[in-house]
């Protein structure tokens, strides 16, 4: 495989940053996943930092060095890091137990698989245009698709962050599986959360990233994306990788597998505690112990 990738997270105007990226890949398989935490104090993140942990580190095991049946491997690692989340819940004893959206993809055999639950994206750019786009599970995209609201009254609804499907909470959720879709030189996958889509139009992400250059176009793009978000700027994250033919010459930036033993992996996942944090609001030590009982909750599902 040949790619090159570029991931960025930042809090926004928040106080923590309850979005949590990774990317993992392998000789013959590579794997994106973002999750955008909801919660109060502390667990959101937890609920995005257990998803993606569980569902990369499960990559990590399985790829070797590709998965079985990429759809049933998404499948199962999303159903099973639901529900670590409960399990997590029901070991602490809270009464609300924390959600998360999420996206993960999957590419092997030049082919993208990708699942997700919620509102967070994935567009697949191809020639600066929009060739396939996840759908939010929200309140407002079902409005839009009835006919009860159009693109510029959804932009401002009150109602806009209102999910129906995502990991965690209270009901199973409701993941939406793509088809596998074969990759062309020069696509550009790209995962966000809302606060980078949100403030932006989608023609402006494809614009944007569909230069393939997204070691630059990533942090333009976020920049753009906290500007116009403003004062209510919300946490932002962003991965997006563009494809590349075999045949092409490798540049300072790009990634070629061809000489990956078959059992190595390489991967980059934000780690738990390192958002912007008000002094006062978590101590070293309780960080400690939530990592603890993270790494425990997925123990439990492996």
């Amino acid at each position: 495989m040949r790619f090159t990738i570029y991931q960025e997270s930042r809090v926004g105007r928040r106080r923590t940053n309850q979005d949590r990226v990774a990317y993992s890949y392998t000789r013959d398989a590579l794997l994106l996943v973002l999750a955008d935490g909801m919660g109060g104090h502390l667990y959101g993140e937890v609920a995005a930092q257990i998803s993606v942990q569980f569902i990369t580190q499960s990559f990590q095991q399985e790829a070797r060095p590709k998965v079985v049946d990429p759809v049933l491997f998404l499948s199962r690692v999303l159903s099973n890091a639901h529900h670590a989340i409960l399990d997590y819940a029901f070991d602490k004893h809270l009464s609300d137990i924390p959600r998360t959206t999420i996206v993960a993809c999957l590419v092997q055999d030049g082919v993208a698989h990708w699942a997700h639950a919620g509102d967070s994206r994935l567009y697949l750019l191809r020639k600066q245009r929009i060739q396939a786009q996840t759908r939010d599970h929200s309140r407002v995209q079902l409005m839009l698709d009835q006919g009860l609201l159009d693109a510029q009254a959804a932009a401002t609804h009150p109602g806009r962050n209102r999910i129906f499907s995502c990991l965690g909470g209270n009901h199973p959720p409701q993941i939406e599986f793509s088809r596998g879709t074969p990759l062309v030189n020069g696509d550009v996958i790209a995962i966000c959360s809302d606060g980078v889509w949100g403030p932006l139009e989608g023609h402006r992400i494809a614009q944007v990233l569909s230069d393939g250059k997204v070691m630059e176009s990533v942090p333009r793009l976020m920049d753009e994306a906290e500007e116009k978000g403003g004062a209510q700027c919300d946490n932002l994250t962003l991965i997006a990788v563009t494809w590349h033919d075999e045949q092409q010459d490798d540049t300072p930036d790009t990634v070629s597998t061809r000489t990956m033993p078959e059992d190595a992996n390489n991967t980059r996942m934000e780690g738990f505690g390192r958002s912007k944090r008000e002094p006062d609001d978590l101590s070293d030590d309780e960080i400690e112990r939530a990592i603890r009982e993270i790494n425990a909750a997925i123990h439990k599902f492996k």
